[in-house]
């Protein structure tokens, strides 16, 4: 076989894998979650499966084509493993059980369940103490994890979630509720303490006390006249509270696109400069 046909055939061996999900450009109202749209592009065949994208392990099926490709062209760098992903954690604090379904103090869990249902994946599984899934954002891997090991031992899922898969702390994003956030307001920062929320404390203490991971408030209101707080986070919404919360969760997935796909900052600004229902409206 002539060299150039032979050069064709690892071209072509060697073309990249269509991206499994691709973002769309903002629409005229940027900050809208509806304005960030995924669609699914039509994949070639020969994809790799969940398990292996996840996998720590390099691909052997690789090999053969680095191994052709070095000698034909002789490109040192295709001989070279691809370099490992390390996906994204999203972790949603919460209670388990109906009695806590779709209480204040359960925001984070329906952020984890936004996020899901809107990338399709599954959270059918219970791994590490959680209910756990594994997807993509794009072409980024991604878990979601929605510990059941009641709100003030979520550390308990959390620190063996990180440990395993080895996932760097600056990719480990906590949502949960806030107190001391006005109703719907979100707020993301790059790290910080517990503030008195004993799901963080938890958390913070089996990351070795480490506070250098992101996470993401979801505010909740402070609670009316005299009520003890303990009591109103296990309040549910009124309708009003109902829509607004569920405006507030789609801004908050479209964060979540931006915070994968295009970095922290990005996503920190769209967040933190966000306005509030009515004044979108």
């Amino acid at each position: 076989m002539r060299v150039g046909a032979i050069a064709s055939s690892v071209s072509a061996l060697r073309s990249p894998i269509c991206r499994r999900l691709f973002l769309l450009p903002f629409s005229d109202h940027p900050h809208l979650a509806g304005s960030l749209s995924l669609r699914r592009a039509p994949c070639r065949t020969g994809r790799r499966t969940m398990s292996e994208q996840f996998s720590t392990s390099p691909l052997s099926s690789s090999a053969p084509v680095a191994s052709l490709a070095g000698a034909v062209d002789g490109d040192a760098e295709a001989e070279k493993p691809p370099k490992k992903q390390h996906p994204w954690l999203i972790v949603g604090l919460g209670n388990p059980g109906k009695n806590y379904s779709g209480t204040r103090h359960n925001v984070g869990f329906e952020f984890v369940d936004t996020i899901a249902e809107a990338e399709g994946i599954s959270m059918s599984s219970v791994s590490f103490k959680a209910l756990f899934g594994k997807g993509f954002i794009g072409n980024v891997p991604v878990m979601l994890a929605k510990p059941q090991t009641f709100m003030n031992a979520s550390g308990e899922s959390v620190g063996p979630i990180v440990s395993y898969y080895k996932i760097p702390l600056k990719q480990v994003l906590v949502v949960f509720d806030d107190l001391d956030l006005p109703f719907a307001k979100l707020r993301m920062l790059p790290k910080g303490g517990h503030g008195g929320h004993n799901g963080m404390r938890s958390v913070i203490n089996h990351l070795k006390g480490s506070r250098d991971f992101p996470r993401l408030r979801i505010g909740i209101g402070r609670p009316p006249g005299k009520m003890d707080p303990a009591s109103f986070v296990m309040r549910p919404f009124n309708k009003k509270e109902r829509e607004e919360l569920d405006f507030t969760l789609q801004q908050g997935l479209a964060a979540i696109r931006i915070l994968l796909l295009e970095g922290f900052n990005k996503s920190a600004t769209f967040v933190n400069s966000n306005k509030s229902l009515e004044q979108l409206s």
